[in-house]
């Protein structure tokens, strides 16, 4: 390249001055542009594949798209003539503060995260009836699942009274903290028929016996 520059005249080297780096920079934009597609068509596909959610889908390609932004953004400040270094000393600056944010919103980052492990492992899902215990033995928030989203899953009380429908909202990552009962599709259903269980049998019996001194 340098010999052929030699040979040119002097208006055409300027112009190669010039036109290089933005072949280059046209280059890196096209190449940016198709990771994104790629990428987007990856995640429709996984999606449509595993019946993965829009609300989960979202910000994990606005994450990949972001990364694939910043990266180019990189390689075209480096073909305009800025140094290396500078970029690298850019780089781990923004790279401190992002880690910085990043355990100043673990909690919330945790909850994505945990949303990400309820959709692919399927502790339950929408429509059945979870409770969520501290420990096996007491009770805790019980309800049917009609939402859930990326921080929050969305109970309808059980407990609350006839004609005041009542909303939980637990957090994902509570989920992954407590003893969860699940009942798929709808809480059984109690008749007349249905035999007791040997606790209230018990508890029954210590009912009608009498005390004796």
């Amino acid at each position: 390249m340098r010999r052929l520059q030699m040979h040119l005249p002097d208006w055409m080297q300027d112009w190669l001055e010039v036109l290089i780096p933005g072949v280059q920079i046209v280059l890196i934009i096209f190449v940016a542009w198709l990771l994104n597609w790629l990428f987007k068509r990856i995640f429709a596909r996984v999606g449509k594949a595993y019946d993965l959610p829009h609300e989960l889908l979202m910000p994990l390609r606005g994450i990949f798209r972001w990364l694939i932004i910043a990266a180019a953004i990189l390689a075209i400040l480096e073909r305009l003539g800025m140094s290396a270094t500078v970029l690298w000393t850019a780089f781990t600056g923004f790279a401190t503060v992002g880690a910085v944010a990043f355990f100043a919103a673990w909690s919330v980052l945790s909850n994505l995260f945990c949303a990400v492990l309820i959709v692919t492992v399927g502790p339950f899902r929408l429509g059945d009836h979870i409770e969520v215990l501290d420990t096996a033995e007491k009770p805790g928030a019980k309800g049917r699942v009609v939402d859930l989203n990326m921080l929050y899953i969305t109970l309808q009380d059980d407990s609350a009274p006839a004609g005041t429908p009542n909303l939980l909202q637990i957090p994902n990552s509570l989920v992954f903290q407590r003893v969860i009962r699940r009942w798929k599709g709808g809480l059984p259903a109690v008749t007349e028929n249905t035999p007791a269980s040997a606790q209230e049998e018990a508890c029954a019996i210590a009912m009608v016996t009498p005390n004796t001194p």
